[in-house]
C-alpha cells in the first residue's frame, strides 16, 4: 500500500493520497492539486476516488480540477448539497481499490455532512488500521460545531458526541487517526501539532472526550465559542459548486505606482507581504501588511475577506505568484496586478511611503516606567495565551477581532501593539494605521521577548489582573 501525507502549513490543513495495485484516492485535496499529480504518476496510480470528509470552510478544495482531469469520482457526505456530480457517501458505502478497502462512516457534528473514513490495508489485516477523521476528530481537541445555517452549535455538539462515542470511539484502540487539521486552524481550539495519534491516546488525552456525558460535552465544547470567521461561508459555497480550475488564470500584469495608487483611491487593498521588518522601514501608505510566511493565508481571509479587491506588494515575481497561489487557496482570487519593480520602484517614482516605529522589549519596559506621552498597550494574542501571563494593564483584543472592536480602543496614547512573537502585531498595526490610529508602535519579539528578558508578568487572577482586562 501507498500512504503520503501532506501538511500545509499556512492553513494547518492535512491531505492524504492512499494507493494500491496502479489505482489512487486522494482525501481532503487542498486547491493546488499538482502534488497528487505528481505523487500518482511517481508511483503509477490512477487517481480513481477522491474524497471530502466534507464541505470545508476555512480552505478552498481542489476536488472539481482533480476529478476533471483525473476522471476520478468524487465522495461527499449525502446531505452535504453538493452541486458537482458524486457519489453520496453513506454509512458502509465501501470503495475496494486493489488491495485497500476504504469504508465510509457518516460521523455529524462539526458539520451535518461529515463522513469519517476507515481504511483496511488486506495484506495486513482484514481489520481497519487507520480512520480519516476530517474535522470531526483532531489530535487532541473535536471540531468546532457552528457551522450549520439551520443547527444551534448545542444541536450539532449533541451529534458531535453520538459520532464520537457511537462509532469512531468504538474502534480499536491501535486504529491510527488522521485528522484533516493540526494545531493552527480555526475548526478547533486546542489541537496538538502533531499530525496523526491513535483511538486509544484519544480516548485518554484528549480534554473534550473526558466529558462524562453527554449534556457536559455539550456544555464544554459551546462555551466560549470563538466568533466563526466571516469568509467561512464564501469558502463552502465555492467547495459546494467546486472552485474552477487555477490553470485557468492568466498571468497578473505587473503595475506601475500610478496605476496602483488609481486602484486604491478605487477601493482596492494594497496588501503587503514582505517580511515585517521591511514593511516597518518603508511601505505604500495605507497597506495591510501579512507577511507571505507563518500562517499567511489564513490571516488574509479572516483580516481582509475573499471578496475584496487587491494589489499586491512583494519582495519580488516569485513572491508575487506565491502570494496568488495562497490566496487562492482561501477563495481569494480578486488578484488585479502587483506593484513592479516593489517598493524601490514607488520610491523612484518620488512617491512618500509610511513606517512603523519599532520598538524592543526592553525599551517598552523603560517607556512604560516613566512615559514622556500617555500610552497603552495592546495585546493582540489569543484568551489562551494571555492566560498564561501577560503584561500588567495591557488591554487584550485578539487579531481576529480586531477589525470589529476599533471603536474600543483609545485613540489618543501611543498604542504600542504586541503579540507572542511579532507576526500578528504587524497585521494589528497596519490595521490600525488604516483605521487612523498614527501613534502605533509595534513591538518586536512580542511577549516571548519580553518574558525572556525577565520582565515582570502578570497571571490572569494574580496581582494586577492583566489578562482579564479588555479594551472597553
Amino acid at each position: 500500500m501507498i500512504f503520503e501525507q501532506y501538511y500545509l502549513g499556512c492553513l494547518a490543513h492535512a491531505s492524504y493520497l492512499i494507493g494500491s495495485e496502479g489505482e489512487g484516492a486522494v482525501i481532503d485535496p487542498q486547491r493546488d492539486i499538482g502534488l497528487y499529480l505528481d505523487a500518482a504518476q511517481r508511483h503509477g496510480l490512477r487517481i480513481r476516488h477522491i474524497i471530502e470528509t466534507h464541505l470545508h470552510a476555512d480552505f478552498v478544495s481542489g476536488h472539481r480540477e482533480l476529478a476533471e482531469k483525473t476522471g476520478a469520482a468524487i465522495y461527499v457526505g449525502a446531505r452535504a448539497g453538493a452541486r458537482f456530480p458524486h457519489v453520496p457517501a453513506v454509512d458502509g458505502l465501501t470503495v475496494e481499490m486493489g488491495r485497500c478497502r476504504l469504508r465510509f462512516l457518516e460521523t455529524p457534528g462539526h458539520t451535518v455532512e461529515s463522513v469519517s473514513v476507515l481504511l483496511t490495508d488486506l495484506d495486513e489485516s482484514p481489520e481497519p488500521q487507520a480512520v480519516f477523521t476530517g474535522d470531526t476528530l483532531f489530535v487532541g481537541d473535536v471540531g468546532r460545531p457552528d457551522l450549520a445555517p439551520d443547527l444551534t452549535p448545542q444541536e450539532l455538539a449533541g451529534l458531535l458526541y453520538d459520532s464520537l462515542h457511537e462509532k469512531l470511539l468504538t474502534l480499536p484502540d491501535d486504529v491510527r487517526v488522521y485528522p484533516a487539521h493540526g494545531a493552527g486552524s480555526l475548526c478547533g481550539r486546542q489541537m496538538s501539532s502533531e499530525r496523526s495519534s491513535t483511538i486509544a491516546r484519544e480516548r485518554q488525552t484528549n480534554h473534550a472526550l473526558q466529558a462524562r456525558t453527554r449534556q457536559e460535552f455539550v456544555e464544554q465544547l459551546t462555551r466560549d465559542l470563538p466568533p466563526r470567521p466571516a469568509y467561512f461561508h464564501h469558502d463552502v459555497e465555492m467547495n459546494r459548486t467546486g472552485a474552477p480550475a487555477l490553470e485557468h488564470n492568466v498571468a497578473l500584469p505587473g503595475l506601475t505606482p500610478g496605476q496602483l495608487l488609481y486602484y486604491q483611491k478605487d477601493g482596492c487593498v494594497v496588501l503587503d507581504t514582505r517580511p515585517a521588518i521591511e514593511f516597518a522601514a518603508a511601505h505604500v501608505p495605507g497597506s495591510f501588511h501579512i507577511a507571505l510566511g507563518g500562517q499567511f493565508a489564513s490571516w488574509a481571509a479572516r483580516m481582509i475577506g475573499p471578496e475584496e479587491r487587491l494589489v499586491l506588494v512583494a519582495e519580488d515575481a516569485a513572491k508575487v505568484e506565491e502570494t496568488r497561489m495562497r490566496l487562492a487557496r482561501v477563495g481569494a482570487e480578486h488578484v488585479l496586478g502587483y506593484l513592479e519593480g516593489g517598493v524601490p520602484a514607488w520610491l523612484k517614482a518620488g512617491y512618500e511611503t509610511s513606517s512603523v516605529p519599532q520598538v524592543s522589549a526592553a525599551e517598552l519596559s523603560e517607556w512604560s516606567l516613566n512615559p514622556p506621552s500617555p500610552m497603552a498597550i495592546l495585546d493582540v494574542r489569543e484568551p489562551g495565551e494571555c492566560a498564561a501571563g501577560a503584561i500588567a494593564g495591557s488591554l487584550r483584543v485578539p487579531l481576529g477581532q480586531l477589525p470589529g472592536r476599533l471603536a474600543e480602543l483609545p485613540s489618543g496614547p501611543y498604542l504600542f501593539v504586541h503579540c507572542k512573537g511579532g507576526y500578528r502585531s504587524s497585521i494589528a498595526t497596519s490595521l490600525l494605521r488604516r483605521a487612523g490610529f498614527d501613534k502605533v508602535v509595534n513591538v518586536t519579539g512580542g511577549f516571548d521577548a519580553w518574558a525572556a528578558a525577565g520582565l515582570p508578568v502578570a497571571v490572569e487572577g494574580g496581582s494586577g489582573g492583566a489578562c482579564s482586562r479588555s479594551a472597553n
